[in-house]
């Protein structure tokens, strides 16, 4: 199957308190007696849009999305300076996922996503790898301070000219300094122009290291409305300018509690952001694990990313008895590294 599924609205919705002043949007669709999946999207603060209903095939599948805190249908918006960040820590989206978890009463579930939210997948499935049935994620990232840096420092070598306004941006940051934390500073600056313009500058950044896929004919990142665009920014440079409260490599060297958990990683060979390394290396400390690289594609995917994602996902809808250590029961389809 290469086409999505047809569209689906939700049967449920709500709006949890997870504490902090804050409420996390939530919703599900499909089967109310389906194989129960999460959706946890990237960022962070991107929000969690209504595409990504159409990978699970809503017969047999019970798939919850929601929007993390600070972004989305989630209240307090990060977009409003009034809004708290303290209280926005990888460990606080942790915490909220699992009072989701219980408040739908849900044993276990799949869990999918990319970019930001596979490192989110990942934190989640170490803290709690009992309530996680198999991972399918598209684009891996661990966030590691090394992959920051890369993204927003070292692959400017890709694009000097757009990587010097990026830096301009951060005024006063020295070509060697913490350009994410002079970002994360300016997004707490209390004149709006301040934070606007930093906003413009930081999408334009994302938006350069996505054009040899976009071909400039589009702004991922740009062309966000307002309030979605501010709330991105801010969360980004909040979450980075930490590190993601990470110990640096604890995804990697952790990858071990994932041992039982089946795993399906997609990467693309031309990820300029996120490059390939990153998965290989998370691919070889998790046996469980198979790693699929699609050759032409980038950071955004392409119709044959589409195709290994709805195949995994369709796969694991019909057979929830595993092999050995775990692994999925099916051939290993497409370029599989193993």
């Amino acid at each position: 199957m290469t086409e999505l599924y047809p569209p689906v609205e939700p049967y449920e919705t709500g709006m949890l308190d997870v504490g902090d002043g804050n409420v996390v949007y939530w919703e599900v669709c499909g089967n109310p007696a389906g194989k129960p999946a999460l959706v946890v999207h990237g960022g962070p603060g991107s929000g969690c849009g209504t595409g990504w209903r159409r990978y699970f095939d809503p017969d047999r599948y019970q798939v919850v999305l929601f929007d993390q805190r600070g972004c989305g249908r989630s209240t307090p918006h990060a977009s409003d300076p009034a809004t708290d960040m303290r209280h926005n820590t990888i460990w606080h989206l942790i915490a909220d996922m699992e009072r989701l978890r219980e408040r739908l009463g849900i044993d276990r579930w799949l869990l999918h996503g990319g970019s930001w939210g596979s490192t989110l997948i990942l934190a989640y499935a170490q803290q709690h790898p009992r309530r996680v049935t198999e991972i399918v994620i598209a684009g891996v990232t661990m966030t590691r301070r090394a992959d920051i840096d890369w993204l927003y420092r070292g692959v400017g070598r890709f694009f000097p000219e757009q990587w010097e306004r990026f830096l301009e941006g951060a005024t006063g940051t020295s070509r060697d300094g913490d350009v994410v934390a002079a970002y994360a500073r300016l997004m707490e600056h209390p004149d709006p122009a301040v934070r606007d313009r930093a906003t413009i500058d930081w999408c334009a950044w994302e938006d350069a290291v996505l054009s040899g896929e976009t071909g400039g004919a589009s702004r991922p990142y740009g062309d966000r409305p307002p309030a979605a665009r501010l709330a991105f920014v801010r969360i980004c440079a909040h979450y980075f300018a930490h590190g993601a409260w990470l110990e640096e490599g604890a995804l990697l060297r952790d990858a071990g509690q994932l041992a039982g958990i089946a795993g399906v990683l997609i990467h693309g060979r031309l990820d300029l952001g996120g490059p390939l390394q990153t998965a290989w290396d998370l691919h070889r400390a998790w046996p469980d694990s198979t790693l699929t690289v699609i050759e032409s594609a980038g950071h955004l995917g392409t119709v044959e990313t589409r195709e290994h994602v709805l195949h995994a996902l369709d796969r694991f809808a019909v057979n929830d008895s595993l092999g050995v250590r775990g692994r999925p029961c099916w051939p290993e389809v497409g370029a599989v590294i193993s």
